[in-house]
């Protein structure tokens, strides 16, 4: 019997299978979130990356199985939204890397290889771990393709075993993680993997796939700051960029190491990565003809773009000339036009529109950084599940990128205040660094459903205090709310309150907050600004 495999059509349609499948379960990941808050729901930054994968794929009419993976694999690193969405864009790119660009179709052993790569991958990009977590189901997943491979099963019996390994693994994650016995779920990472899976099984059982999956994704406001940006000093016009694919047998890593000796004298920003099956090119050039035609020695051009700088900037974007270069630029994540403000105030050069409920994806980021007027960026996400997505930003751009982990905008605050053009970029992230553990932050919202955590039974609808990623208090009031947090969170060497109110407050609430608060902790500075941020009525900073 001939051994039944996985060619590129079929993997276009496991693709689009499994984007539709979680496009009908994203409510239900989101509402595993432990936190009854919107906090950047996991199904929906999931959905996000998958759809900014298949993005990709589908624009090939024909194409190798090798090629489909290595354009799932980018697709999926440039819309990577929120933790999830990063760690499953490691998956993809691990499954990626196991597959050859001219392969034709996966076996069971192609297969297996590639779930196995694809969690070495993920757990390597993730600095510490946890277990109860995506990760941990992914392992377990992989584990038991390798075993059904060693058994003897084939493709169909092997995925159908990675799902049921998968289904047991996440029902344990509760005792691997007390947040999440507490509240009552399992991981919302393990079940989005778990959902693609049963979608990739759906298409390789012949059950009925729409087409008709909505590849859009929800409008992004530009980034703030990009006015001034110079266009008068370019001196390489075009912006190249292509693929070397189907490279001649002769080609060698000596062969990929001239061609980029050839670009670096016709041109600057210079990127070539890859190897003797598949090469990346970007660079700067007045001739990019030139730098195509040095590319067709060693193989075929995919993907070619070549962009006018100064029209990109100029015509689509609106920039203008006279912005000066620094030596160091500052990004910063944040959802409100107050916040915003207040960091343009303190010489923040791109603002990036994002936050709980509305995670920026990596691509967002790196536009940021790229329109940055340095080739040095210090990045301050200030949310924590954006973190992972700003250090993904940072390798797919050429610039030196360095993220302060910030986890909230006072902490982001903090670190821009003691940031100092005159150091060294070297002194510069210690600073910054060390000033986002001096401040303490919490923020006020309404639980938007149920939840049990941290020994609370949240209803829905009551106000809510999260103090250092937990909730600390529930009630029917905000001043209620703010008092159980103060008493958290003043220590006798603090000598400032700030509360930065939301879209939905108005000044003269939170002044009477303010006043009310002052009552209580008569020795301390109260300041208020409008934060104009959504999802949460109040921002709060001590220090």
């Amino acid at each position: 019997m001939t051994e039944f495999r996985i060619d590129a059509e079929l993997f276009k349609d496991m693709l689009i299978s499994a984007a539709n499948y979680l496009e009908h379960n994203k409510k239900l990941l989101n509402d595993l979130n432990v936190f009854p808050v919107p906090d950047g729901d996991t199904g929906t930054n999931m959905l996000l990356t998958l759809v900014s994968a298949v993005k990709e794929v589908t624009v090939f009419e024909s194409a190798t199985i090798g090629k489909l993976t290595q354009a799932m694999s980018d697709g999926a690193l440039k819309g990577a939204r929120g933790n999830s969405g990063v760690i499953l864009s490691q998956l993809f790119r691990g499954f990626a890397k196991s597959v050859s660009v001219d392969k034709e179709a996966l076996t069971t052993e192609d297969f297996a290889r590639a779930i196995e790569l694809g969690v070495e991958t993920a757990y390597k990009a993730v600095m510490k771990p946890k277990e109860g977590t995506i990760l941990t189901v992914a392992r377990s997943m992989a584990e038991e393709a390798r075993r059904q491979v060693n058994g003897g099963a084939n493709l169909l019996m092997l995925v159908d075993a990675v799902i049921e390994a998968g289904q047991a693994t996440l029902k344990k994650t509760p005792d691997m993680l007390p947040v999440l016995k507490e509240a009552g779920v399992v991981d919302a990472g393990g079940a989005g993997l778990l959902v693609i899976y049963k979608g990739f099984k759906m298409a390789l059982d012949g059950e009925e796939i729409t087409d008709a999956l909505d590849l859009s994704t929800p409008a992004q406001l530009p980034a703030a700051g990009m006015t001034d940006i110079s266009t008068a000093n370019i001196e390489f016009l075009y912006c190249t960029e292509f693929f070397i694919t189907n490279l001649a047998k002769d080609v060698t890593e000596d062969a990929v190491d001239r061609l980029r000796d050839k670009l670096m004298h016709i041109g600057d920003s210079l990127v070539v990565v890859g190897d003797p099956t598949l090469v990346k090119v970007h660079v700067h050039t007045n001739t990019p003809g030139k730098a195509l035609q040095y590319a067709l020695r060693l193989g075929e051009l995919s993907r070619v773009k070549v962009e006018n700088m100064k029209e990109q900037h100029e015509s689509i974007t609106g920039l203008s000339p006279g912005r000066p270069q620094k030596p160091i630029a500052l990004v910063a994540v944040c959802a409100g036009d107050g916040l915003g403000n207040i960091f343009k105030d303190y010489k923040v050069d791109e603002l990036i529109l994002g936050g709980q409920s509305m995670n920026p994806s990596a691509e967002d980021i790196k536009a940021a950084i790229e329109k940055a007027p340095s080739d040095t960026v210090i990045v301050l996400p200030n949310n924590k599940n954006i973190i992972l997505a700003a250090e993904q930003a940072g390798k797919l751009t050429r610039k030196k990128v360095y993220v302060i982990p910030t986890k909230s905008f006072p902490q982001g605050l903090s670190a821009v205040l003691v940031f100092n053009e005159e150091l060294s970029i070297e002194e510069n992230v210690k600073e910054m660094s060390s000033a986002i553990g001096e401040v303490k932050s919490a923020q006020v919202t309404r639980a938007i459903r149920d939840s049990h955590t941290n020994g609370f039974a949240v209803k829905e609808g009551e106000y809510i205090g999260v103090f250092e990623d937990a909730i600390i208090a529930h009630a029917n009031s905000i001043p209620d709310i703010v008092k159980a947090l103060m008493e958290k969170m003043v220590s006798s060497t603090d000598a400032v309150v700030t509360f930065y109110y939301g879209e939905g407050v108005s000044e003269e609430e939170a002044l009477a907050l303010s006043e009310e608060i002052g009552d209580i902790f008569g020795d301390m500075d109260m300041e208020v600004y409008n934060g104009g941020q959504p999802v949460y009525d109040y921002i709060i900073s001590v220090e």
